[in-house]
């Protein structure tokens, strides 16, 4: 028995419905990201990259396409999507079937779709985080000794290449130095600098840049508005920032923004929004909390902090937006030229140069330099909301705080204490003739001082660090030695000396303890002289409102080049009977 079907389109179930036989409609294909939707497939699509795309596209024209590609970048710059539209561009054949290599692969080839889609089989890409052994790169040699099954060239992309090991990478040094005719290595890494030198000078290195945060806030706009989203300019100024300069990371942050919005015409994403999602004040309020800061006022900067923690933002991230906030209106204030860029929201180009009208240079670097260790102490504390608070209450009050250059002023201002003025010399004296001096030796520093002028630094050394004086009576010096000095010492010291007076000296090694090292008397009077110092009123007042400073290096312009004070003349007298032994 037969039985009629109305087959007219009235009759037909709608595409989307059940199927004619009332079959379950076929599962909607599943969403792709934005980051997969729009990446570029040709080379004019690359935002940011215009130095790299130029070479390249004067290298297919010339006919001088390398065998081996380095590109290193930051994660999401495009390193993997320039392989493959390299791949693609190499391996084109035009919509006719005749086509040769070229900078502008027409997409419609059996090639350039199969590379598209990932599954053409001379299109061959590793990553080496997961296969980072010399018998995967074997695997690719043996690969290479084989023609193309269906492209022009096969080519190899290695991502994360830095990942090989050693092993690794000397199994494809000579592949890579003389590959096959048909063959092209692409190699992609973010961490150039762990790629060996001998793999490096095989490739043409592309360094991919990171995307200015004007072109990133322009491609998503252009982005969002095919996406059919409405979003403002300082909400993409946001993500932009975000990216930093990852053009995967913002389209990640786009694709999620997105999903903020409401439905209904006309509804715009915003800033607040924006900064909500991605756990940040909001730009305005980080503008306001600065004022607040650099004004004193603890009270406004408090009020302003528990508003954004009560929206749920995190204290410690509010910082760090201060801090960028800071650097950024220190680049306002040492380069007036940005006030008219493009690469600033209007923002912070307006409110941002309002603040660095007002704010010093020094007053700006104090702020960073205690904003920077206030944050290191929100990571550690165990509240961090207290600590963020306790943070902006010391920057609030560092505006009532002398600057250090202002201390500095303060004691140089001091009057410093008298010192007796040297008699001048009678007028009728006349100089000397210019004959040569003995030098006057009248202590043992003065032994040392004249050593250190006859191009004796090793000998020096020794004096200053390995010697303790037992007994000085020229002609005769009694030493003793510790065991690092050179045995000869006594003998080239007395060498030099009798040179310089014309007179024997004798150089005596004694076990006596003697002396301290010069060395040690240094020291010994630097540590006097910074309990002296750190024990002044006046240091411990700074010392007290800058905290974390410490006392640095002393000058006392009293001591001498071995830091010690100047010695009286000692009774030159001595007894020529008295000779000690020598040991």
């Amino acid at each position: 028995m037969s039985q009629d079907f109305d087959l007219s389109p009235e009759a037909l179930p709608p595409a989307d419905g059940p199927g004619l036989f009332g079959d379950p409609a076929p599962p909607a294909a599943p969403y792709r990201v934005l980051a997969r939707v729009w990446r570029p497939t040709r080379f004019e699509e690359l935002i940011g990259q215009d130095a790299m795309v130029r070479i390249l596209r004067r290298a297919f024209a010339l006919g001088r396409v390398a065998h081996g590609f380095m590109l290193t970048g930051v994660r999401g710059t495009g390193k993997t999507t320039t392989a493959r539209i390299i791949a693609r561009a190499l391996n084109c054949i035009g919509p006719d079937g005749s086509g040769g290599p070229t900078a502008d692969p027409c997409g419609v080839c059996a090639n350039c779709t199969a590379i598209l889609a990932d599954r053409h089989p001379d299109v061959l890409e590793m990553d080496a985080a997961s296969r980072t052994g010399v018998d995967d790169v074997r695997e690719i040699i043996e690969a290479t000794r084989f023609r193309p099954m269906q492209a022009r060239m096969k080519v190899f992309i290695i991502d994360e290449v830095h990942m090989l090991s050693r092993n690794a990478f000397n199994a494809l040094l000579k592949t890579l130095e003389e590959p096959p005719a048909q063959v092209t290595f692409i190699f992609a890494t973010t961490e150039l600098r762990k790629v060996p030198v001998t793999v490096l000078s095989r490739c043409q290195r592309f360094d991919l840049r990171r995307v200015s945060q004007s072109e990133l806030a322009s491609h998503f706009g252009a982005i969002a508005a095919k996406e059919g989203a409405a979003i403002s300019a300082d909400a993409l100024a946001l993500i932009a920032r975000a990216a930093d300069g990852s053009v995967r990371d913002g389209l990640s942050l786009l694709d999620q923004a997105i999903a903020l919005g409401e439905d209904g015409p006309g509804a715009e994403i915003d800033a607040a929004m924006v900064a909500g999602m991605l756990g940040q004040a909001d730009r305005g309020v980080v503008f306001d909390l600065l004022e607040a800061v650099t004004q004193g006022r603890a009270d406004l900067a408090l009020g302003i902090t528990e508003q954004a923690h009560a929206r749920g933002a995190d204290l410690g991230l509010m910082l760090a937006d201060l801090l960028e906030l800071i650097h950024t209106v220190s680049r306002l204030k040492t380069l007036p030229a940005l006030r008219d860029t493009r690469d600033l929201p209007e923002a912070e180009r307006v409110r941002g140069a309002e603040l660095a009208d007002r704010l010093s240079v020094p007053s700006l670097a104090r702020l960073w330099q205690m904003l920077l260790k206030g944050i290191g102490e929100v990571e550690v504390a165990p509240d961090r909301a207290d600590a963020a608070e306790m943070v902006l209450i010391r920057l609030c009050h560092v505006r009532d705080m002398p600057t250090p250059g202002d201390l500095v002023r303060r004691l140089v201002d001091a009057p410093a204490p008298e010192t007796p003025s040297r008699p001048e010399p009678p007028a009728d004296v006349q100089p000397a003739d210019p004959k040569p001096i003995a030098p006057v030796l009248s202590g043992w520093r003065d032994v040392v001082a004249h050593v250190a002028t006859c191009r004796e630094a090793s000998l020096h050394g020794h004096l200053r660090h390995s010697v303790h004086l037992v007994r000085f009576a020229p002609p005769i010096i009694e030493l003793r030695l510790q065991p690092q000095a050179p045995r000869d010492l006594a003998q080239r010291l007395a060498a030099i000396l009798s040179d310089a007076t014309g007179t024997r000296w004798t150089i005596a090694v004694s076990r006596a303890p003697g002396e301290p090292t010069l060395a040690e008397q240094s020291e010994t009077m630097e540590a006097s002289g910074r309990t002296r110092a750190e024990a002044h009123p006046l240091v411990q007042a700074i010392l007290s409102t800058f905290p974390g400073a410490q006392v640095g290096r002393l000058h006392d312009r009293r001591l001498d080049e071995y830091g010690l004070l100047p010695q009286a003349a000692p009774d030159l007298a001595f007894d020529q009977n008295e000779l000690p032994e020598d040991d």
